[in-house]
């Protein structure tokens, strides 16, 4: 299922992470993992590219960024699959955008 009708759809450059997240939705749609767990994953993600970018591994920190990017369109089509779409969910996915992003920001001031 999409998130937009079709006459709504857009080419969207920032969704690169989309095919992976579907395709990581569906190997967990049977399983007991919730798009929560998917959520925390997704800010674990992004934490150790922080981490990453600060130990000076930036090939591996780039290999987190698109993991992290893929996990976070993942937990919203798990959500979809499963049909269990929440407001909680929605908001940890907002949060964990905005204070990763923010971290994102001030782990690349400390490097310049």
């Amino acid at each position: 299922m999409s998130k937009l009708a079709a006459q709504d759809k857009f080419l969207d450059l920032s969704d690169y992470g989309r095919s992976f997240g579907k395709f990581f939705a569906h190997q967990l749609k049977d399983s007991r993992f919730t798009p929560i767990h998917v959520t925390l994953l997704f800010g674990l993600s992004g934490l150790i590219a922080i981490y990453c970018i600060l130990e000076h591994h930036y090939l591996l920190a780039g290999f987190f960024i698109l993991l992290k990017s893929g996990i976070d369109a993942a937990d919203g089509e798990l959500a979809r699959l499963k049909n269990t779409p929440s407001y909680s969910g929605r908001y940890l996915d907002s949060v964990f955008d905005i204070v990763l992003n923010f971290l994102f920001l001030m782990a690349i001031c400390v490097m310049s």
